[in-house]
């Protein structure tokens, strides 16, 4: 039996520790006993990339913002089928992950960073969002284990009220703010609702081959 192999360490600026591991070819990144992602899952976090890319009808040249960079899933998704003008803007909060993706996953990264269409901002995504004013075509958020500060509680107030309205904001018309989530919150689709915005939520398996749980994906336009 191959035994998991600790590759590496991160605190997550005002929450808690990250572990980066290794089981034979796969990687994982947990939280005490949580994994809050691994290399075996990636369809629902290809899915808030393709699915949010879809609901853009085909702009020519869309500004994405993407908060966090986790495993590069979603990132690697909207490069495959977006074109060369668009624009990929990845904020990371934690420096490891970063070099997790350049060192010891730089395999399953495939040189994504590298493309000429991302911006990678180290900081925090709601920084990024409070700056904006009609700058991006959507904003996909998975920085947590959904709309609760489960990792970080900082990352509350991008689920709360005043959150949704910057995100308002910050989005072009028609713009889309794209939720992940482990499971669904029947208060986050209501707090979404009654901060203006018209609300499609869908259940997706964490495996690209359909099975596995079912995770949560909220695609959210201002009316």
């Amino acid at each position: 039996m191959i035994a998991r192999e600790l590759l590496g360490t991160a605190h997550v600026p005002g929450g808690t520790d990250l572990k980066l591991y290794r089981h034979d070819r796969d990687f994982m990144i947990v939280m005490g006993h949580n994994e809050l992602m691994s290399s075996r899952m990636s369809g629902s976090e290809v899915a808030l990339a393709t699915e949010t890319i879809l609901r853009l009808k085909g702009r020519p040249a869309p500004s994405l913002l993407i908060g966090g960079y986790g495993m590069g899933f979603t990132l690697r998704a909207a490069q495959e089928v977006l074109g060369p003008r668009a624009e990929l803007v990845v904020a990371e909060l934690v420096p490891e992950i970063i070099e997790w993706a350049r060192g010891p996953m730089a395999e399953l990264a495939a040189g994504c960073l590298d493309d000429p269409r991302v911006r990678l901002i180290m900081g925090d995504v709601g920084s990024v969002i409070d700056g904006a004013h009609g700058d991006f075509d959507a904003i996909l958020l998975d920085v947590d284990n959904g709309p609760d500060g489960v990792v970080r509680e900082g990352n509350n107030s991008l689920y709360s009220a005043s959150g949704l309205r910057a995100a308002r904001r910050a989005l072009t018309p028609g713009g889309v703010l794209a939720v992940w989530s482990a499971a669904p919150d029947p208060a986050f689709t209501r707090r979404l609702e009654k901060n203006g915005f018209a609300v499609e939520e869908i259940r997706v398996a964490a495996r690209t081959n359909g099975k596995g749980p079912k995770h949560t994906i909220w695609f959210a336009v201002p009316n």
